[in-house]
């Protein structure tokens, strides 16, 4: 295999990862989140976060979504001789994806909602608590797509070489 080769089925496997995780909150979790009532909704992300944003978790998702960027990076990198290649079109158009609906989202919206969504007492939920979490989960179901489209698109520009 190439170093081409190797960093696209890299950036294919990584958003791979997170489509299937992706995949799981929306399609799994959602549904059991969506029939809680406010005070297990907030305690529920309280746990969930607790594992989410520390530890192995954390190392997951900062493994996926820095992965995928590195290794798309270098792909085009390594793609820079021919730019006008489906290989690397797809590639630049699959890393701007990814930068966009998962980067800049998770930490301009999804990290924000996550605070607020802490900041609810479960004793005494805000009145519009159900609306964060709709809110929360349209980003879900937003780097869902994303994520399944940067994947589709990595895997066609490695077919492609």
């Amino acid at each position: 295999m190439t170093a081409e080769e190797w960093a696209l089925a890299a950036s294919a496997f990584l958003s791979g990862l997170a489509a299937g995780f992706l995949g799981g909150l929306c399609t799994i979790l959602r549904p059991m989140q969506a029939a809680m009532d406010g005070r297990e909704f907030r305690t529920f992300m309280e746990t969930f976060l607790r594992y989410a944003d520390n530890g192995l978790g954390k190392a997951y998702n900062l493994a996926w979504s820095g992965g995928t960027t590195i290794a798309a990076i270098v792909a085009l990198v390594l793609l820079w001789d021919d730019p006008g290649s489906p290989s690397f079109v797809l590639t630049a158009i699959a890393l701007g994806i990814v930068i966009v609906g998962i980067l800049i989202v998770s930490n301009v919206w999804k990290t924000p909602q996550y605070h607020v969504i802490l900041s609810w007492n479960p004793d005494a939920m805000p009145a519009d608590w159900e609306a964060g979490r709709q809110r929360y989960f349209t980003i879900n179901w937003l780097q869902l797509a994303t994520t399944w489209a940067a994947f589709a698109l990595f895997l066609i520009a490695l077919i492609a070489l």
